[in-house]
């Protein structure tokens, strides 16, 4: 079954995820933990890596309003009037990256920059876009489809080119 990505009301992301779930609908959300201040502490919370975005796994034309359903999803993601569908390889890469030891964090779309692909690590035949952001070597992971992406730190010496 392909991957879908489904446009969320904002900070619904969670609860639609949850609700998918519940319905028996393979969904995935990324997350990652930040920092938030505050009138009187540092907290560390859970966000969306995209935010109004999550992932399903369905077959579009017979799950498509159970999908829309739970309260907060808007719409899939459509492309010239048709659900876009997400490459698996794209979920892949994500899914290794959220579940690795490696820091990450959102990062604007890049249209600009060399395809690369990882040789080792834990993101070993990921490809993304490397950048330098204040003196460090960081590999970002675009969804084409949503215009978004995440960055990773990684040694310069385990990516090539694509």
């Amino acid at each position: 079954m392909p991957w879908y990505a489904i446009y969320t009301r904002p900070r619904h992301e969670k609860q639609v995820y949850e609700d998918l779930k519940n319905r028996n609908i393979e969904a995935f959300l990324p997350i990652y933990k930040v920092r938030r201040r505050w009138s009187d502490r540092y907290k560390i919370i859970e966000e969306p890596l995209f935010k109004n975005y999550l992932f399903v796994n369905v077959e579009y034309e017979r799950r498509y309003h159970d999908t829309l359903r739970p309260y907060g999803a808007v719409a899939f993601v459509t492309f010239d009037g048709k659900p876009a569908q997400i490459p698996e390889p794209e979920i892949e890469a994500i899914r290794r990256l959220v579940t690795s030891e490696l820091p990450y964090n959102p990062h604007p779309y890049l249209k600009i920059g060399r395809r690369v692909r990882v040789r080792s690590g834990p993101l070993e035949d990921c490809e993304g876009i490397l950048i330098r952001k204040k003196g460090l070597t960081r590999l970002v992971l675009s969804i084409h489809l949503l215009q978004q992406s995440v960055s990773a730190e990684v040694d310069a010496d385990s990516v090539e080119p694509a």
